[in-house]
Formats: C-alpha cells, sequence, structure tokens
C-alpha cells in the first residue's frame, strides 16, 4: 500500500476504513498513440461484484501523491478508483512553473487533453471489478477541466465532477454530447475563475434545457482549496467532499 505523507493520511483518515476491508491497488500501465502512460486503481477486494467507478484527474503538478490519496477514499466508500495519468509516464512536476508549461500545451489542445482521459477510461473498464454501467469522472483545478472537457465527448458517464478546476466555456456552445449530471465546486476568492467565468460558464449549460447541473460556490475558498498547502480551506474541503460524495450516491 501507499505510504502517505502525514497531511494526505490525515485527508485519508477523515473517511473511516471498513472493518473488513482488503484492499488493492495496481500500478496500471497503459498507453495513448505511443506514449506510455501510468495510472493508478485502488478498490476494496471485500466489495462483491463489479463496483461502480470514479476516474480522478490530477492537478497541473500530474499523478501525485494527492489524488492517489483521494482515490483511496473513494475505495474506502465502495467505489473502483482510477486515477488518470494526463501527461505521461515519469511527467511529474515540484514547481509551478514547470507545471504551467505542462498544463498549457493541454489547455491550447483539448482535443488532446479529451483523448488522454478517454485513454484512462478504455483502460479502467477493461478491469472485472468494473461495471461499465456506473461510471463518473472527476477531478481537481487541472484535472477539474479536463474531466468537463471528457464529458463533453458524448463518453457514457454517469456524473462529472470539478473541483476548483478552470471553467473552460465554448463558441458555440459544446454540451449537447454530455450523459449524466454535472456537478461544479468551485471557490468564492478563486482568483482564476471569478464570478465572470463562473456566469459564463452557466450560460453554456443553459443551452440545454434537459441538461443536469449544479455549481456551489464557497466562501473564501481560494484555487485549489481542496489540497493541503497554503490555500487549503478545510471548512470548503469538508463540504465539498460531502457534496460530491451525496452526488455519487445519487448518479451511480
Amino acid at each position: 500500500m501507499t505510504d502517505f505523507s502525514a497531511e494526505y493520511q490525515q485527508l485519508l483518515d477523515s473517511v473511516p476504513a471498513p472493518a473488513n476491508a482488503r484492499m488493492s491497488e495496481t500500478v496500471v500501465a497503459y498507453e495513448h498513440d505511443g506514449q506510455p502512460m501510468e495510472g493508478f486503481a485502488v478498490h476494496d477486494e471485500a466489495v462483491a461484484g463489479p463496483k461502480a467507478a470514479v476516474l480522478v484527474v490530477h492537478d497541473w503538478t500530474g499523478l501525485r501523491e494527492y489524488p492517489k490519496a483521494r482515490a483511496h477514499m473513494l475505495a474506502r466508500l465502495g467505489y473502483y478508483a482510477f486515477c488518470v495519468d494526463v501527461y505521461g509516464t515519469g511527467r511529474r512536476f515540484d514547481n509551478p512553473q514547470d507545471a504551467g508549461a505542462e498544463a498549457g500545451k493541454y489547455y491550447g489542445d483539448l482535443e488532446l487533453l479529451r483523448a488522454r482521459v478517454r485513454a484512462a477510461y478504455d483502460e479502467a473498464v477493461k478491469s472485472p471489478a468494473v461495471d461499465r454501467d456506473r461510471i463518473a469522472v472527476m477531478g481537481y483545478c487541472f484535472g477539474g477541466s479536463a474531466a468537463l472537457e471528457f464529458a463533453r465527448t458524448g463518453a457514457p458517464l454517469k456524473g462529472t465532477v470539478s473541483f476548483h478546476g478552470r471553467l473552460v466555456t465554448h463558441e458555440p456552445a459544446d454540451v449537447a454530447a454530455i450523459t449524466g449530471s454535472v456537478l461544479v465546486l468551485t471557490g468564492g476568492a478563486d482568483p482564476v475563475v471569478p464570478d465572470s467565468a463562473v456566469a459564463a460558464f452557466q450560460d453554456e449549460l443553459r443551452t440545454r434545457d434537459d441538461l443536469d447541473w449544479q455549481v456551489t460556490t464557497y466562501a473564501g475558498a481560494e484555487h485549489g482549496y481542496s489540497i493541503p498547502g497554503e490555500v487549503y480551506h478545510p471548512t470548503a474541503d469538508r463540504r465539498s467532499w460531502r457534496q460530491f460524495t451525496d452526488f455519487l450516491a445519487e448518479v451511480l
């Protein structure tokens, strides 16, 4: 099992482990268009039968410790969690400059971003532990944007969730193919996603009358509010996690 640092172990421990859990975690090697990828899957083997699955998309630093901790939290709730690797094997970043440059490649090529999430989806559904009819995608910051972009492809999802993700709008509106429900959890003090960006994104969602969506804004929460560090906002983190897990229980 992954040995998490104290701050991430504290996050993980906020979700009690089932008494008879048998957690299985796997580093998953796969490819996209010749690029080696390295995902991460975790689930509780004590939960019988195929499980509802949640794809977890990392923030702009890549598939590091944080999304793996969140995946373990989901596994403790009975889900099959699969961490998406958007960047490729070994591409993990410690500083904002390098992370921003890497993320910028995908913001500048949304089709590639969508395809990288699709490659992870295609790999995840190969597992006999996954119920292919009950899949959701979620992500943090850059990963929230990636989750929303993947939903636009018409992938067969029950739900899509963005935690403090950049809200990319499209002209003309590009929401016709979205399946399932959409939940956006954003910070009220996020300079990357100001009120104007939230309003524009909601206006795009409104172009489809039958689309089920919800946007929740947390007062005082900055960009990255759920990630332990300088801008961590425990109240927003606690409330958004609760809203997220309630959403999963409803749609999956």
